[in-house]
């Protein structure tokens, strides 16, 4: 039977309690959301109709802080994987030191069949049943898939209705006029950069001349290309959710961003000395940093063998199954995990949420310089550990994680 990501994680929670010794009560307590919000909005379409949908937001592990993570508005959510991510934003937020838990929702909707007008009454409608049960000392919203900043300012508009004040750092991920944060658009591109540049290092490699590919040209991916080639990379495969292309000398970034906006995709776009290839090719060519940037799940029992690259970079959330890891593992492939590799997102978050309650304001230029000890002392604390108790990274950054949550929920509490 195919796992889940909820039952993925539940695998990488038992290994770390082991891992640290604690006692097997605790793997109930870490994979129990502390509250899941199921709610039905109703909103007047544009016909004229009224139609409901079905909102919900889970709250995993406020331990070490508020909650914190995206709102999502999907047609096949799945509350699996909301919980899933829930549970591993907790985790990401302990592994780079924040003080944070975890937390994931949305709205079962098809944001491409909606009008811009009945996109923002459903987010107000999401904002209005959610109100009790968010804030900036309670649960921090962001974007996530199909959200952006727009969607959020409706959201902290219709809190701020309803509870009658002014609270900025309720949601993260807003709109600058509204207090969001410079460098917030690259954070998670530059936050996987840092710790890869480590990774290099660490290795006794160079990182000019090594080739990249990165499945995934989002804002992400897109992002990750352009600072690794201005680093000396050569990035020679990238892909969209249509295919992607494969070029063995490289490409220029700035080329295949023009290929994007001008094409809409890079299925069948001929470029000088490049294959036309599928996602699934992609993963397994030639290279030696793979970057999964897209969707979780893409490296598992049936292609893990076939991958070339020695070194894995999980920006996108959940790439890798749990079975995968061990065949990486055997081929001696370092994998930064995603609850590293991706977390500069979630660190220029909490920078955003620190300026709006402190009601002052960094340029791009500090909060960059602010990001990056932070993603460099992680990686340290992770390499340390996985080298000294001979682990995988991901092994040692979720004891990392499970160390600091279960720290904390042990000075709450005598009777843990």
């Amino acid at each position: 039977m195919k796992k889940t990501p909820f039952k993925n994680y539940s695998v990488n929670v038992e290994k770390s309690v082991k891992l640290l010794g604690l006692p097997k009560e605790f793997i109930k307590k870490l994979t129990t959301p502390n509250r899941i919000l199921d709610k039905k909005i109703s909103i007047t379409m544009d016909s004229g109709k009224k139609q409901t949908f079905q909102a919900y937001r889970v709250q995993f592990n406020n331990a070490r802080g508020p909650y914190k993570g995206g709102i999502r508005f999907h047609p096949d959510a799945d509350l699996d994987e909301v919980k899933a991510l829930a549970a591993a934003m907790a985790v990401k937020c302990a592994v780079v030191g924040i003080p944070l838990g975890g937390g994931k929702g949305g709205v079962v909707c098809d944001p491409k069949k909606l009008s811009p007008n009945e996109i923002e009454k459903i987010s107000r409608a999401w904002a209005k049943v959610m109100t009790p049960y968010i804030g900036a000392n309670k649960d921090i919203p962001a974007p996530d898939v199909y959200t952006n900043g727009q969607i959020m300012a409706f959201i902290l508009d219709e809190f701020e209705k309803n509870t009658g004040k002014s609270e900025p750092g309720l949601i993260t991920g807003k709109p600058l006029s509204l207090g969001g944060s410079l460098g917030r658009d690259t954070a998670t591109a530059d936050g996987g950069a840092f710790v890869l540049r480590e990774l290099v290092k660490a290795l006794g490699m160079k990182e000019r001349g090594l080739r990249v590919i990165v499945q995934g040209f989002g804002n992400a991916g897109g992002t990750m290309a352009k600072i690794l080639q201005k680093a000396g990379y050569v990035i020679v495969g990238i892909s969209d959710s249509h295919g992607g292309i494969y070029n063995s000398v490289g490409f220029d970034v700035e080329q295949l961003e023009r290929v994007k906006h001008d094409k809409g995709s890079f299925k069948d776009v001929a470029i000088k000395g490049a294959k036309n290839i599928s996602n699934e090719e992609l993963l397994v060519s030639d290279c030696d940093v793979l970057i999964p940037a897209a969707l979780d799940g893409v490296i598992h029992v049936g292609n893990a063998g076939e991958i070339k690259a020695k070194i894995i970079v999980e920006l996108a959330n959940g790439p890798t199954t749990p079975e995968a890891d061990e065949i990486l593992s055997r081929k001696k492939v370092f994998l930064i995990p995603d609850v590293l590799a991706n977390a500069g997102g979630v660190t220029v978050s909490y920078f955003e949420w620190v300026q709006n309650v402190q009601n002052y304001y960094w340029t791009a230029e500090e909060v960059r310089a602010r990001l990056e000890p932070i993603m460099v002392n992680s990686f340290k604390a992770v390499w340390q550990m996985a080298c000294a108790k001979k682990i995988s990274l991901r092994d040692a950054a979720f004891a990392i994680g499970i160390g600091r949550i279960t720290e904390a929920m042990g000075e709450r509490s005598l009777k843990l």
